[in-house]
């Protein structure tokens, strides 16, 4: 099964450690850890981590190259980030493609995600070692991303291909299923407590009731949920007959 640590971000010639932090914890709420820097210019650094944020333990592993080719040693794939869509044929795509187009390698296949510096980008020259070139669909009118939030959505692009998973502890409590007898004794109890408190005519119902049952079924009630409707139903009972 491939890994997400067989795909190395490599980020070449950061200005800012803030954004090295930035992005270490960007790919760590993603599950990835592999993390090269290129030539960084104030590195290692109290500002990167604090903008880490958590994602020490990225950082002490980041591996610090003095040129891009060392970087990119055993890598079989090779994708440059870029917003400047160059004229020459050099395939490319967005980062769902880019993605779908690492998941058919190999599984033992390494992989680099290239990122330029802040305000210049890759050069041509770090661009032509890429086999393809990844572009974010942003606003024409204002297309530039951070350094971090570029990391981000190429990380959870990644993540959501090779483990759209989601924890059920970390969504609150866990939600007990109902059956249909369940719903079944909802919608009477409904019916029952409706005509009580004078809201339903059992002579002209009209449509009430299927309408009620369009709107559970709709809402997928859980045991809970049910449970706080009946007793909202019995207070209104109660109350009536006070």
């Amino acid at each position: 099964m491939k890994s997400l640590d067989n795909i190395r971000f490599v980020l070449v010639g950061t200005t800012h450690p803030g954004n090295i932090g930035a992005a270490a914890r960007a790919m760590k709420t993603m599950g990835l850890s592999n993390l090269h820097l290129v030539t960084p210019k104030i590195y290692p650094s109290a500002e990167a981590t604090a903008r880490a944020s958590g994602a020490d333990d990225v950082l002490a592993k980041a591996v610090v190259h003095e040129s891009l080719d060392d970087a990119l040693v055993g890598c079989q794939q090779v994708y440059g980030m870029s917003a400047r869509l160059r004229h020459l044929p050099v395939p490319v795509v967005d980062p769902r493609e880019a993605v779908t187009h690492i998941q058919q390698q190999g599984d033992d296949a390494e992989v680099a995600i290239i990122f330029g510096r802040e305000h210049s980008g890759l050069t041509n020259e770090e661009l032509d070692r890429c086999q393809h070139l990844v572009n974010i669909p942003a606003n024409a009118d204002y297309s530039s991303l951070n350094l971090a939030a570029a990391v981000q959505v190429i990380a959870y692009e990644l993540k959501m291909s090779f483990d759209p998973t989601i924890e059920a502890g970390r969504i609150g409590e866990k939600r007990e299923s109902i059956n249909a007898d369940d719903l079944e004794h909802l919608y009477k109890h409904f019916e029952d407590s409706l005509i009580t408190i004078g809201f339903l005519d059992p002579e002209q119902p009209k449509n009430l009731m299927r309408r009620l049952r369009r709107l559970f079924n709709r809402a997928e009630l859980d045991r809970n949920e049910l449970q706080i409707l009946h007793g909202i139903l019995r207070a209104a009972e109660k109350h009536r007959g006070e």
